[in-house]
C-alpha cells in the first residue's frame, strides 16, 4: 500500500497482535458496517495475512478476533441487508484464508426490543432527554457478548473504529480516556476490558481513500457502500476530495441507525434515500414521523408510569406512558405499513411473531382485553400468526360457555381473559407472574361490577 500513514496504522496493529502483548486475549471488532468499522476491520484483515505470510514458521495466529455486530431489530432495512451480506462474506472469507476472525451477531433480549417496550408496554419513544434505546437495544447486547469473553479468557481488547477527526466531542471524549505513550486504554465501564483505536488519527478523506481503492480482503465490492453513503446524503458535507473515477464525486455525512429512530428531529439520510429513488421507503419515513409527532399528544398518555409513579405535567396534561388504545392504533399502523412496504420487499420484516406475541402477554398482563394482536393481524394480512393461537377454544366450546353465562355475560369476558392470559404464557414457555395475572384481573373485575 502507497499510504505511508495507513502502512503506519498497518505495522502498529501487526505489532500489538503479535509482539507488544503475548497473551491471547481476544481481541472485539465492534462492526456496524459503516466507514469507519469497515476500514478498521480491512487494517486488521490484511495485518493478519502478512502476519501469517511474513513471520516465521511456527508462529501462530493464536488470538481470536470477533467481529462483533449487534443488531437492533429497527436498522434502516438498506444498511440491515448490506451488513447482512457482509458478514456472509467475512465468515466464508476468513475460513478460505484459516483467519481466527468471527463473525457475532447480538440482539436484544425479547423482552428488551423496541417493539416490546413501545407497543407493549408503552414506553415513548425516545428523544434526547429519555434516551432509553441506547441501553436497551445496543450497549446491553453487546456487554453482554464481552463479559462472556472476559469470564471466558479473564480479559478482551475491544477495537474501536472512532476517530478524532469526526467531531469536537468526539475528539475530547478520546483523548480524555487514552493513556499518553500507551496504545491501550481502560473500558470506560467494563471490567478487565481495554480498548484500542488504531485509526483514531485518520481523516475521512484517507478513510474514503482505503474504501475506494482497497481491494476489500473478505473480497466485498466497497462500491456498493459508496453507493449508500451517496443515496443517504442530504449535502456534500465529509465528502472524499481523493477520488479514483467519476463515480466518485459525493458520499456525504450520513449517519445510519434505526429506521424508527425518533431522537433527531428529521432523518435527513432516510428522506434523502427516498429522494433518490428508494421510493418504498417512503411508508417507513412517513411511520416514523408520525411516531414523533403523536408523542407528546396528552391523550395518547396516561397519567402515570409503569411503576404507578404520577405523571402529569404542570399544566395539567399527561406525561405517563402510552395509553392502551395508543399502543393498539401504533401496531395497528405499523403491520399497514409492514404489509405496504412487503409489496416491493416481501423480505422485509418490521415486527416478528415473537414480538407480536409477547405484546399479547404484556398487554393481556397490563389488563388490556378490548382488543387482540391475533385478530388485529388477521384484519391486515387475512391469516392467522403463524406461531400464535392464543384463543384455544374452538367455537362450540365458546358456544356452550356463552350459553352457560348467558344471564352473566360479564362472566363469559372475564373467564374469556383468564384463558387469554394462561395462553399467552404457555405461549412465552414461562407461567412466570400468571398467578399474579389472574389475581389482578379478578380483583378489576370484582372492582369494576361492584361486588
Amino acid at each position: 500500500m502507497k499510504n505511508k500513514k495507513v502502512e503506519g496504522i498497518i505495522a502498529e496493529i501487526i505489532d500489538q497482535y503479535a509482539y507488544a502483548d503475548k497473551s491471547d486475549r481476544p481481541w472485539i471488532i465492534g462492526f456496524s458496517g459503516g466507514k469507519d468499522s469497515t476500514v478498521l476491520l480491512t487494517l486488521v484483515w490484511i495485518a493478519l495475512q502478512r502476519i501469517r505470510q511474513d513471520l516465521p514458521y511456527p508462529f501462530q495466529l493464536k488470538r481470536k478476533v470477533y467481529v462483533v455486530c449487534n443488531d437492533t431489530m429497527v436498522e434502516n432495512p438498506i444498511i440491515a441487508n448490506y451488513v447482512e451480506d457482509v458478514l456472509a462474506k467475512i465468515s466464508e472469507a476468513a475460513r478460505d484464508q484459516d483467519l481466527p476472525i468471527f463473525v457475532q451477531k447480538t440482539t436484544p433480549k425479547l423482552e428488551e426490543t423496541f417493539w416490546i417496550n413501545v407497543i407493549g408496554k408503552g414506553y415513548p419513544v425516545p428523544n434526547s432527554a429519555f434516551r432509553w434505546c441506547t441501553d436497551k437495544l445496543k450497549i446491553r447486547p453487546t456487554s453482554n457478548f464481552l463479559v462472556e469473553q472476559v469470564d471466558q479468557m479473564g480479559e478482551a481488547i475491544v477495537l474501536l473504529g472512532t476517530r478524532y477527526d469526526e467531531s469536537a466531542t468526539r475528539e475530547r471524549s478520546i483523548r480524555r480516556h487514552e493513556v499518553t505513550g500507551k496504545r491501550l486504554s481502560k473500558h470506560q465501564t467494563s471490567i478487565n476490558t481495554y480498548t484500542y483505536a488504531p485509526i483514531k488519527e485518520m481523516i475521512v478523506d484517507e478513510i474514503w481513500y482505503i474504501i475506494n481503492t482497497v481491494k476489500s480482503p473478505w473480497g466485498f465490492d466497497n462500491s456498493i457502500l459508496f453507493k449508500i453513503y451517496a443515496d443517504a446524503s442530504a449535502d456534500d458535507y465529509e465528502c472524499p476530495t481523493v477520488v479514483v473515477n467519476k463515480e466518485h464525486n459525493s458520499c456525504g455525512q450520513s449517519r445510519f441507525g434505526c429506521w424508527t429512530c425518533t431522537v433527531v428531529k428529521n432523518d435527513k439520510s432516510m428522506s434523502s434515500l427516498v429522494n433518490n429513488g428508494q421510493n418504498w421507503m417512503e411508508p417507513l419515513l412517513a411511520f416514523r414521523n408520525r411516531l414523533v409527532e403523536g408523542r407528546n399528544i396528552s391523550e395518547n398518555r396516561m397519567d402515570v408510569r409503569r411503576n404507578n409513579q404520577v405523571a402529569v405535567r404542570e399544566d395539567g396534561t399527561n406525561n405517563g406512558t402510552y395509553t392502551s388504545e395508543y399502543r393498539y392504533q401504533i401496531l395497528k399502523d405499523l403491520l399497514q405499513v409492514q404489509k405496504e412496504v412487503q409489496k416491493e420487499r416481501p423480505h422485509i420484516t418490521l415486527i416478528n411473531n415473537q414480538e407480536l406475541i409477547a405484546i399479547q402477554v404484556t398487554w393481556n398482563r397490563d389488563g388490556y382485553f378490548d382488543h387482540t394482536v391475533g385478530d388485529l393481524y388477521k384484519e391486515i394480512y387475512n391469516k392467522e400468526i403463524s406461531t400464535n393461537n392464543i384463543k384455544s377454544l374452538d367455537d362450540t366450546e365458546r358456544r356452550i360457555l356463552r350459553e352457560v353465562c348467558e344471564e352473566e355475560p360479564s362472566y363469559y369476558h372475564l373467564i374469556d381473559n383468564l384463558i387469554a392470559l394462561q395462553e399467552t404464557k404457555t405461549l412465552m414457555i414461562t407461567k412466570y407472574g400468571l398467578h399474579n395475572d389472574v389475581e389482578k384481573r379478578i380483583e378489576n373485575f370484582v372492582n369494576e361490577n361492584g361486588l
